[in-house]
């Protein structure tokens, strides 16, 4: 297998912020790297070196000769003026400038330059490109081409961008973070579309799910150096745990040889003697060793969450639209004392519109939403919270308070509560602007937690975070003696944190379902797949004759008595499992069965619908024969 790029001895300073140095590895044709590391590790900047578009402050990257890159940037920009169709073809593959060439040739009333443009498009086979894009944009549910991007989302503009980049014959893809914005069903399909490609992928993601099916090989940014590890992401994390336990016994053997020399040291008169000196020296390299190898520290959430009472929450016949958009329709939940729920369902059918609808930022259409008393948000917004650029670290936290109180009694000053977080003195003295999109995000974090909350309600809190960060959070959201509500496409985070789901269905209708995310996905695959067979039983039992089997020649047979009384018992039992399951199906959507029988619930609608199938085309085959 040759190589794809070769990077060598690579180090980034920004002023006297280190971010890595000594950074060197390889990327083979097809191997599929995930590159992962803290929130400010610099796993960003690293990608913009490889891509080009920033430069290194020492090392050397070599890509394999004419190596074609595409690059997908955690926040893409994108000339205001351009339309979807053009945002994807903004690349600088010939191919796709020809594409981009056609389509305003097309868009010219004159017609000039349309037959040239056709001309280029055949010398370079690019007819394909763009049928190419569009199937592409509409598996990520992006269909209006000719809208102008400058009025999309953040997360529509990341499609869009990631649209662009899938399309493009690239050797080497560099993704960050792609599934940010991507619902379940598109994730999975992304997953499918890289597992099938044969281009070399270096990605970073949050989203263990995806990592683990898609990646091979894990390049880890850690202590301003890079460890690659060839194997998945269960792999890494072993190998990472070994190392670390070496690590650590190397570290208290040096412990150990340290306070003996040091004692020796303090009795030891100022001698010149070689063997003395060399002692010394070796000494003087112990102790940087001990200061360099120092354990890292760990992310700890432990903040004081305030008492909740038994009244939290209560929706009675909310509903909500936005013109002909129907967001909820007639929906009634309760909340009860340490819920852990999770909001799921298509990017834009309204989940962020109910948090808001929760917290008193929306206001319904009609019904009623009643808050206890003792309830206290602590709400972590999708677009997080606007920081002033130019404030430091520590004022953004002493402007809430300067001292913080923990679950154990103690109290934390600012700067204390800061390093909890991760953010040295020498960052929190630094300014705002100068932290990552995943600093941020756990700043964030801190300013929400920080104010004691019992009810958080969180939108999209995996975004941008990294793999430590989120392991950490996962645990406190476990822990957390109060409700949480959280609206996140992470299936491995919802799996850890929520208990059950509230599932957008369409048209306004929201169900409660019983289960992880995972199960729930599972159920919807099986029912999707029972419908769809149904719908095809239908439809050939109401083809005409014509479109149906050959007629057959030999004489038809009649049913025995025995299938017979099979046919009467199917015609009687069809319709009672329907009902059943229609009943069933009523009184999950109630919102006020306890967690157990919503789960004996769920998983007899499961069953339901596979003896409906089977019944069902086993009365049609009857049904057939009896003629």
């Amino acid at each position: 297998m040759s190589c794809c790029l070769q990077v060598e001895n690579l180090a980034k300073s920004y002023g006297d912020l280190l971010l890595f140095e000594g950074v060197s590895f390889a990327i083979e044709e097809g191997e599929r790297v995930a590159l992962v590391g803290r929130n400010g590790s610099g796993k960003s900047t690293l990608l913009d070196i490889l891509a080009g578009r920033e430069s290194a402050d020492e090392g050397v990257v070599t890509p394999r000769r004419d190596l074609r890159v595409a690059y997908l940037e955690q926040n893409p920009l994108f000339p205001p003026g351009a339309t979807v169709l053009e945002a994807c073809f903004r690349s600088d593959s010939p191919a796709l400038q020809a594409v981009a060439a056609y389509e305003r040739a097309l868009a010219d009333p004159s017609g000039a330059g349309l037959q040239e443009a056709m001309n280029r498009m055949d010398a370079l086979g690019a007819w394909g490109y763009e049928q190419r894009a569009k199937e592409v944009l509409s598996r990520l549910r992006i269909g209006d081409f000719d809208r102008p991007v400058g009025v999309l989302s953040g997360g529509q503009l990341k499609r869009v961008a990631l649209a662009s980049v899938l399309i493009d014959p690239a050797d080497l893809l560099v993704l960050d973070e792609p599934t940010n914005h991507l619902d379940a069903d598109m994730t999975v399909w992304l997953a499918e579309y890289l597992e099938c490609s044969r281009t070399a992928l270096l990605l970073v993601t949050h989203d263990r799910y995806f990592l683990d099916r898609v990646c091979n090989s894990i390049l880890e940014l850690e202590r301003r150096g890079a460890t690659l590890y060839r194997g998945d992401y269960a792999y890494f994390v072993e190998k990472k745990r070994e190392r670390c336990e070496a690590e650590e016994a190397r570290r208290e053997s040096d412990r150990n040889l340290y306070r003996r020399e040091l004692e020796w040291m303090r009795r030891q008169p100022q001698a010149r003697a070689t063997k003395a000196r060399a002692r010394v020296e070796a000494f003087g390299a112990l102790e940087e060793r001990l200061r360099t190898t120092r354990t890292q520290a760990s992310l700890q959430l432990d903040v004081r969450t305030t008492r909740i009472g038994t009244k939290i929450f209560e929706a009675r016949g909310v509903c909500k639209s936005f013109g002909e958009r129907r967001i909820l329709r007639d929906f009634d939940y309760d909340f009860a004392r340490y819920d852990k729920l999770a909001v799921v369902g298509d990017n834009g059918c309204g989940k962020s519109t109910l948090l808001k609808l929760i917290l008193g930022i929306e206001q319904p259409d009609s019904g009623t939403i009643e808050v206890g008393e003792s309830v206290r948000f602590g709400y972590y917004s999708q677009q997080g919270l606007a920081f002033d650029e130019g404030k430091k670290v520590i004022d953004v936290v002493t402007d809430i308070a300067r001292e913080i109180e923990l679950g154990d009694g103690r109290r934390l000053s600012a700067s204390q509560l800061l390093q909890h977080f991760l953010f040295p003195p020498e960052v929190q003295h630094g300014f705002v602007a100068r932290l990552s999109g995943g600093e941020r995000k756990r700043l964030y974090l801190c300013t929400v937690l920080m104010r004691n909350p019992n009810f958080l309600v969180l939108d999209e809190p995996t975004n941008d975070l990294d793999i430590v960060t989120l392991g950490v959070l996962e645990e406190y959201l476990r822990a957390f003696r109060g409700c949480v509500l959280v609206v996140s496409h992470d299936r491995f985070f919802v799996d850890r944190v929520a208990d059950h789901l509230l599932v957008f269905c369409g048209d306004g209708e929201v169900r409660e379902f019983a289960g992880s995310y995972s199960d729930y996905l599972a159920w919807r695959r099986d029912y999707e797949a029972a419908r769809q067979q149904q719908a095809a039983s239908r439809e050939r039992a109401a083809a005409p004759v014509s479109q149906q089997a050959p007629v057959r020649t030999e004489p038809a047979r009649k049913l025995t008595f025995k299938e017979k009384r099979e046919l009467e018992e199917l015609e009687r039992e069809i319709p009672e499992l329907e009902r059943e399951k229609a009943a069933l199906e009523e009184r999950l959507s109630s919102g006020e069965l306890p967690f157990e029988e919503l789960q004996r619930a769920s998983e007899r609608i499961a069953e339901l619908i596979g003896r409906i199938d089977a019944s069902s085309m086993r009365w049609l085959e009857l049904s057939e024969i009896g003629g």
